[in-house]
């Protein structure tokens, strides 16, 4: 998983892995202090975030509700959790991994790190930072109200980390990485959860920091006038700038790989496609014998790095997913664990050194308990992220998985019924039937009422 995702993914959903100027929340200059489940705060006493007849409240700011309006209970009870900053929570450990390996290989003149890294700023962000910073297109399918969850038309909990990038850049910063929790709407099963993590990084160059190892580098130039584009390079990059910040960015990710995989691990580059940057790449590593895409990347577009004040230079951006890296290397089967305050989960990941061996240690399995659910679909506006936020928000974690089972179109009406399977399974003990037909009949009810969905069989 990466701040990109797979060019598919990409085109269906956004930059799922990678890819806002609001009355903003928690703006870079603001320093938040972590109380697990609450919120970010200065002082920690921040109210939760909740849902109002009129309005929803995140970190003492009011939003008022509108048409667009889809977030829900069960989500904003997950703001401000941050499990990237719990110390020895898996995700925390992946990304103190990461940083540890930047702030070794990359030393400024000063002896200090050169990358300074942003782990705490608010998830609320405007529909401008999410979509518009990023160069990607109105009509573009990721906006849909179906695929993320809106405060409303203005506001929304961001879909990536990458809606900081212009804020940032703005800032000055021409070296950063950047993580926390991002939220989308997505189906249900042990790889998906509809909060997740995020870690991306950028490099800006200026024409001297990029050209000052190359022999005769001051004869040479980043930008050129009235070049095109093409599928190595943007029209206003030169064709040697690009190569060396594609060499750059490759070697940087190849060596934090390696760090975090082993040093003989194999690697291979994809092309791929994503709106802000070009060219762009996917790496994948050869991990159990199978190809596994772990990160996206590329050079980013200039407009971008021009809307942020930095026309100056140009640079490199990646992004992954950290879930998606420790289920890995540390072999978690269920995204849900994650989210775990089980003694028997937590105790694995308590180190006295971040570099410590892990493999995880499953929890009993507990045995899973399937229900159907069918129904006739509404005549329009239904989508399945609909049925699977709502599955998600009676549920919550113990449903693992809604798989669509059977699809039936009358052959007169024309009308459409799905029948749907949900697995409940509890990661900590054994669930009854009895209990699960209670969440199960109020599903019922809510897809009805809440759907619109008539008529099961």
């Amino acid at each position: 998983m990466t701040f990109y995702k797979s060019s598919q993914t990409l085109l269906k959903h956004t930059v799922r892995h990678w890819p806002a100027n609001c009355q903003r929340t928690g703006s870079l200059a603001l320093s938040h202090k972590l109380d697990p489940c609450r919120g970010l705060s200065t002082d920690g006493s921040a109210p939760r975030p909740r849902i109002t007849g009129n309005s929803i409240e995140v970190f003492s700011h009011v939003y008022p509700r509108d048409d667009m309006t889809n977030v829900t209970a069960k989500i904003l009870s997950k703001i401000g959790c941050q499990l990237h900053n719990r110390p020895h929570q898996p995700l925390w450990l992946i990304k103190e991994r990461i940083k540890d390996h930047f702030y070794r290989s990359y030393i400024g003149r000063t002896g200090n790190p050169l990358f300074s890294v942003h782990d705490n700023l608010s998830p609320v962000v405007t529909v401008e930072q999410n979509f518009d910073s990023l160069l990607i297109p109105p009509d573009h399918p990721s906006r849909k109200k179906g695929d993320n969850y809106y405060l409303n038309r203005i506001h929304m909990l961001r879909a990536h980390t990458s809606a900081h990038q212009k804020e940032l850049v703005r800032s000055g910063l021409d070296c950063f990485l950047l993580a926390g929790d991002v939220y989308r709407r997505d189906e249900i099963d042990s790889n998906h959860y509809p909060v997740f993590h995020q870690m991306e990084g950028v490099r800006l160059f200026s024409n001297h920091e990029l050209f000052a190892r190359v022999e005769n580098g001051e004869e040479l130039s980043l930008f050129e006038s009235g070049g095109r584009r093409t599928p190595q390079k943007q029209e206003t990059h030169t064709l040697e700038a690009v190569k060396l910040v594609e060499f750059d960015l490759k070697q940087a990710l190849t060596r934090l790989v390696r760090h975090l995989f082993g040093e003989d691990l194999e690697i291979r580059w994809v092309d791929c496609y994503f709106p802000f940057t070009h060219p762009s790449f996917e790496m994948e590593v050869r991990f159990q014998g199978d190809w596994l895409e772990v990160l996206g990347c590329g050079v980013m577009e200039q407009e971008l790095v021009c809307s942020a004040g930095a026309g100056n230079k140009m640079g490199w951006a990646f992004g992954l997913g950290l879930e998606r890296l420790a289920m890995v290397l540390f072999g978690i089967p269920d995204i849900r664990l994650f989210w775990s305050e089980d003694e028997r989960f937590l105790k694995q990941f308590r180190l006295s050194d971040i570099y410590q061996p892990i493999t995880f240690q499953p929890l009993s399995k507990y045995p899973p308990l399937f229900n159907d659910i069918s129904f006739w679909l509404p005549a329009e506006g239904y989508t399945e992220n609909d049925f699977y936020d709502l599955v998600r928000n009676i549920g919550g974690d113990l449903v693992e998985k809604v798989t669509l089972v059977d699809e039936f179109t009358h052959p007169k009406t024309k009308r459409v019924s799905h029948c749907y399977r949900v697995t409940y399974r509890h990661m900590e003990r054994t669930l009854t039937q009895e209990e699960v037909r209670i969440i199960h009949g109020a599903i019922e009810q809510a897809a009805e009422k809440e759907l619109g969905a008539q008529g099961r069989y």
